[in-house]
């Protein structure tokens, strides 16, 4: 692994501290490196993995479509991006679908809408965006101009200009931002990278009035937080809160790089029109096979269904280490997107649990981040914390 390791930072881009470990294949919810190594994976490729690896079916599924069709561009109609679009609107609610080869790509697209869909109103070009500080969305220049942490934009500075930041859970803040030229607001129901903080049900309730008062689209990214997440196939769904627009990505295909954003027919008939938007790959027959299968599982084997029921058990053993040691100030989340906010950096846990055979991430410097698979049992919750426990020091 170390004579691979050095070929990698003699050739790649040094954009990452990478883990010392070189990954070499997965088979449920555990990852195996080129030494054989047995890891728990908590990472799930940063909730990308919700179905583990080598669900059955999955894999059958992509070869099979290998087999047929890989790529057309979209000048054509393929079969794989229809049937998985329909069901994309069966379980999002929503009415217009465009797929995407990421999440970042995906915010771009909701941005655009948004600001097309004002222009048309007005004929106006500087219209103003509302995001959330602590949020991330992407690393895109668009996307990182709506991410509300300043490390990641000002080395990029100017980004795409108009845009302000209020305070998740704070209406006021909000209302502080608002002028006749808001053409959006966006946010994470549950922001993720930002540190596991759920969006409050009073808050977005006055944000969609707030909206649908003013004619402002409210999008939510849901590219970490959906896909049944947090126990329900998008975070809106668990406060009957519905957006404008949408974003989903990550568990949308499983580990096949595919991202959508979504809006209602009102927005769509009256923002992007032919030539205002495309991609060459985006909705491939590929990504699109992998998304339409994806859904398929998610309902045949209740996989939502079984998040609500795992969820309060890792919400139990997770408290109780909270409880248990004086440097885990908070545990905050919903469903199986959880986090354990300590007093100190967690770099080093983290890399003891590596050493140990488990892998975790964080959200800042000083949150551990369990993003795990969804069909992760309570065994493997037991695993985890047995593993975690021993990686604290108290």
């Amino acid at each position: 692994m170390k004579e691979y390791i050095e070929q990698a930072e003699a050739a790649l881009l040094h954009t990452y501290n990478r883990y010392q470990i070189v990954l070499d294949r997965g088979e449920g919810v555990y990852l195996y490196d080129m030494n054989g190594k047995k890891y728990l994976d908590f990472v799930a490729g940063i909730a990308v993995f919700a179905l583990g690896y080598h669900y059955p079916g999955y894999d059958e599924a992509l070869k099979g479509q290998i087999d047929k069709l890989i790529h057309t561009s979209n000048y054509y109609y393929n079969s794989p991006a229809i049937e998985a679009a329909k069901k994309v609107k069966k379980i999002s609610g929503m009415d217009r679908v465009f797929f995407t080869n990421s999440g970042a790509e995906a915010v771009e697209g909701a941005i655009k809408a948004a600001r097309k869909y004002a222009w048309l109103k007005d004929g106006g070009h500087d219209h103003e965006i509302i995001a959330m500080n602590h949020s991330f969305h992407g690393r895109t220049m668009g996307a990182l101009a709506v991410t509300g942490n300043p490390k990641y934009r000002e080395p990029f500075e100017p980004l795409i200009g108009s845009v302000k930041y209020a305070e998740l859970n704070d209406f006021d803040s909000v209302l502080n931002c608002v002028t006749d030229k808001t053409c959006a607001v966006i946010l994470e129901p549950v922001q993720g990278e930002g540190g596991l903080r759920p969006a409050g049900q009073e808050f977005l309730q006055k944000l969609r009035a707030l909206c649908d008062e003013r004619d402002i689209l409210l999008i939510f990214d849901e590219i970490q937080c959906g896909m049944g997440r947090t126990g329900y196939m998008f975070a809106w769904q668990r406060y009957g809160i519905k957006p404008n627009i949408m974003t989903s990505a990550k568990a949308l295909g499983c580990g096949v790089p595919v991202g959508a954003f979504m809006m209602t027919e009102r927005v769509a008939q009256n923002s992007l029109t032919s030539g205002d938007h495309g991609t060459t790959y985006g909705g491939n027959p590929l990504a699109a096979a992998a998304v339409d299968k994806v859904l398929e599982i998610y309902e045949r084997d209740h996989i939502v269904d079984h998040v609500c029921q795992v969820a309060p058990y890792l919400e139990k053993r997770l408290q109780e280490l909270t409880d248990k040691y004086d440097c885990i100030t908070e545990r905050r989340g919903v469903g199986l997107m959880q986090g354990l906010v300590f007093d100190h950096p967690v770099g080093e846990t983290i890399t003891r649990a590596l050493e140990k055979g488990l892998l975790l991430i964080n959200a800042g410097p000083d949150i551990i981040r369990f993003v795990p698979s969804l069909i992760i049992t309570e065994k493997d919750i037991d695993e985890m914390i047995a593993i975690l426990d021993t990686c604290i020091e108290g």
